[in-house]
């Protein structure tokens, strides 16, 4: 929560840029929880800041947001084995009636989680350069004091960053692929075929779990195989329908009294799973709005 009081002025300029600022830090971090630290850390170095001395109140804003948040991204990285996954975002799950144009376009204009894959995949410094210039418009020069680099080397940054994000972008016929490729990894976990599910799987695929007791992240395609396969033995599932997740192909599952099991998302990168968000809290299941089992 914030501090913030909304009879100061300074505040209230504050609170007309944390929606701002939270984008900036969530596309940074991938990091709902995160994000939020980082916009509230933002605030509270701005209470201790002369606001008279600050020229561009926004800009300044977002560099200090781009800033902390690149302290966030060394860390991870000197610190891989910490986790910062937080509790999934809601679920937008809506029926998938098959590849009709309407649900392409969807599915290519819906790069949320796509994006965020391929953003974890660039260094701090591209990562930073890349968001702040390509996706809220903040200019070379002054990317380039947060990272203490000229304007051309954060140009560079920005152009590498942008050329790997380039390289993972689909045409809209990738609504279709993307469905193709998760139907394989369904069809080859309920057959068991352990190897067909590593075919569909990215080596590095990153599972995020919401559970009752917090999220757990399963890192790799082996594991996540394994664990694809032990899941479909147990046959906990009665009934399942492939819908659309937040417009990204998606899998709902019952058990057989009707009551929902789990609702999964996939991220599709380069014809191979790059994420699988997965929901099994019930309290959460049983609060969503989900279609009638198929």
């Amino acid at each position: 929560m914030s501090d913030t009081s909304p009879t100061d002025p300074v505040a209230a300029a504050f609170e007309a840029q944390r929606d701002r600022l939270r984008a900036v830090a969530y596309r940074m971090l991938g990091s709902h929880a995160d994000a939020e630290d980082v916009v509230q850390e933002a605030w509270l170095r701005l209470s201790r800041q002369d606001v008279a001395t600050i020229d561009n109140f926004a800009g300044w804003l977002t560099t200090v947001v781009g800033r902390i948040s690149l302290d966030v991204l060394r860390s991870r990285q000197a610190h891989p084995e910490a986790s910062y996954d937080d509790r999934l975002p809601e679920f937008v799950v809506t029926v998938d009636d098959g590849p009709a144009p309407e649900d392409d376009v969807a599915l290519a204009d819906s790069v949320g989680l796509a994006l965020l894959v391929v953003l974890e995949s660039l260094r701090p410094s591209e990562r930073l350069a890349f968001v702040l210039h390509d996706l809220f418009a903040v200019p070379f020069d002054e990317i380039g004091k947060i990272l203490g680099k000229s304007t051309d080397a954060t140009k560079m940054l920005a152009s590498r960053a942008r050329r790997k994000v380039q390289a993972t972008e689909r045409p809209a016929a990738a609504g279709r692929e993307q469905r193709e490729v998760v139907q394989a990894f369904l069809s080859a976990a309920r057959n068991g075929d352990f190897e067909g599910l590593l075919r569909v799987l990215d080596p590095e695929v990153k599972l995020t779990v919401d559970t009752p007791g917090g999220v757990v992240v399963v890192l790799g395609a082996t594991e996540v195989a394994a664990g694809a396969q032990s899941r479909t033995r147990a046959g906990a599932a009665a009934r399942g329908r492939v819908v659309l997740v937040d417009g990204l192909p998606g899998f709902v599952s019952w058990r057989e009294d009707g009551t929902p099991l789990s609702v999964m998302a996939f991220t599709v990168v380069d014809g191979r799973i790059a994420r699988i968000a997965a929901l099994i809290d019930p309290a959460r299941l049983a609060s969503m709005d989900l279609p009638e089992p198929g």
